[in-house]
């Protein structure tokens, strides 16, 4: 499907929980550059029964793996499909949807996102491309992160495209290759301690902003053995069970100052993963909304010209990018870059369920 004009739908359901996002977008291409619209977007907040069961997944056996599977590919087929009812969404391409990692071990040679089996087509009534991260692992790449090579052709204006979910994680140049690697959760941890005290998140980072620094859990946290790699390097929930959270709750502290110890940890990390630091570095994700934390990695880069963009662009700027893999994938071309993932070779990946 090679031509000059793509309209489709981008779906992301990141680690933070927040919800489904879709986001109806239109590209275009034109002497080998790349433009893009984002038209209807939605983010379809998850119930407290599915987010418990997200959550809770990482421990599943493998049938009820499978049972959450095809759960969730209904729930995704049918939010999907609400969306574009909604929008009066005609002459699709394709949905191009990431669907929702539950589990990911590259190490093993292993990742899953749910969501992603051949129903869900049939259910959308659309030509779906999904499960883009399989393949890359299945060549000895990390299977993430992915968005980089959208950062390339979409955001070359900036010299570093740093994300803050559920995990931060930033895409550059490097000695002419787009290198990307995950820095640190985020949201994950941010979240869950702000659960604790009765709110889904820290709005603005004022509960953090409020805490004290514990100097001896920060320097437990920047000293854990993922900090020392170089990457190519990826995290999952996995990480943050089995590491982070049972290191921070050793130490005996109020809620506040773990929130707080923990933004100063993100923001040094941050600043530590970036080569130079007088650059422009373009901010998207939920995370980009927690003040405090923005201005603490501003403390650590006080050079750098940090770049929060429009809403639209910031909550779906990952539902963007796969709209694009998914369009690259249609094409037959390039959607996964070995220099960011380790993978043997770059490759056009994803799987294209068409209706029958």
């Amino acid at each position: 499907m090679v031509k000059s004009n793509y309209n489709v739908i981008g779906v992301m359901s990141g680690t933070s929980l927040d919800g489904i996002d879709l986001a109806h977008l239109l590209f275009s291409i034109k002497d080998g550059h790349w433009t893009f619209e984002i038209l209807e977007t939605q983010t379809v907040p998850y119930t407290d029964d599915w987010v418990n069961r997200l959550k809770n997944a990482v421990d599943f056996s493998e049938s009820q793996l499978q049972d959450l599977n095809s759960d969730y590919t209904q729930l995704l087929g049918k939010t999907i499909a609400g969306f574009i009812a909604k929008n009066h969404i005609e002459n699709l391409d394709g949905v191009c949807s990431h669907g929702h990692t539950i589990l990911h071990q590259p190490q093993n040679g292993f990742t899953l996102q749910i969501g992603n089996l051949p129903e869900i087509a049939k259910i959308i009534d659309q030509t779906v491309v999904c499960d883009f991260r399989v393949a890359d692992v299945q060549l000895g790449g990390q299977g993430a992160p992915l968005v980089p090579i959208g950062d390339r052709i979409l955001f070359a204006n900036y010299d570093y495209c740093l994300n803050l979910g559920g995990f931060s994680n930033v895409s550059f140049e490097h000695d002419g290759q787009r290198i990307a690697f995950d820095i640190s959760p985020v949201n994950t941890v941010l979240n869950f301690y702000a659960n604790q005290l009765g709110f889904n998140y820290d709005d603005q980072g004022t509960i953090a902003q409020s805490g004290k620094i514990s100097e001896k859990l920060l320097a437990e946290l920047n000293t854990l053995d993922f900090y020392q790699k170089t990457f190519p390097k990826s995290l999952g929930f996995e990480f943050v069970k089995q590491t982070v959270l049972p290191l921070m709750k050793s130490h005996k502290l109020p809620v506040e100052d773990q929130m707080r110890t923990f933004c100063e940890h993100v923001a040094h990390q941050i600043a530590i993963a970036l080569p130079e630091k007088n650059k422009s570095m373009l901010v998207t994700g939920g995370g980009a909304y927690n003040d405090f934390l923005i201005g603490r990695i501003q403390h650590y880069l006080p050079q750098m010209r940090i770049v929060i963009p429009d809403a639209k662009l910031l909550e779906f700027k990952e539902a963007l990018i796969f709209g694009l893999l998914g369009v690259l994938r249609l094409r037959g071309e390039v959607n996964a870059l070995s220099s960011v993932t380790g993978a043997r070779h770059d490759h056009s990946s994803g799987n294209i369920f068409a209706v029958r």
